[in-house]
């Protein structure tokens, strides 16, 4: 897959665990394991801002284009 999710990469940046963020911006700790392991088709620009405000980075300090080969 061509986009990858570095969410986790971001939580350990800093210091933030998976389930303070879920709690943060509202939704439930298996929707974002799903999004952390990429395993989703889509994500709303609401969670993603939410995520960033949380996270204060950038959405593509999260989402990452790596062209297949």
């Amino acid at each position: 897959m061509p986009i990858v999710v570095n969410l986790d990469v971001m939580l350990a940046k800093r210091k933030i665990r998976g389930k303070e963020l879920a709690v943060e911006i509202g939704i439930t700790e298996q929707n974002l394991s799903l999004l952390r392991t990429g395993k989703v088709k889509g994500v709303r620009f609401s969670t993603l801002e939410q995520i960033c405000q949380v996270l204060e980075c950038q959405p593509g300090d999260i989402l990452e284009y790596i062209p297949d080969n």
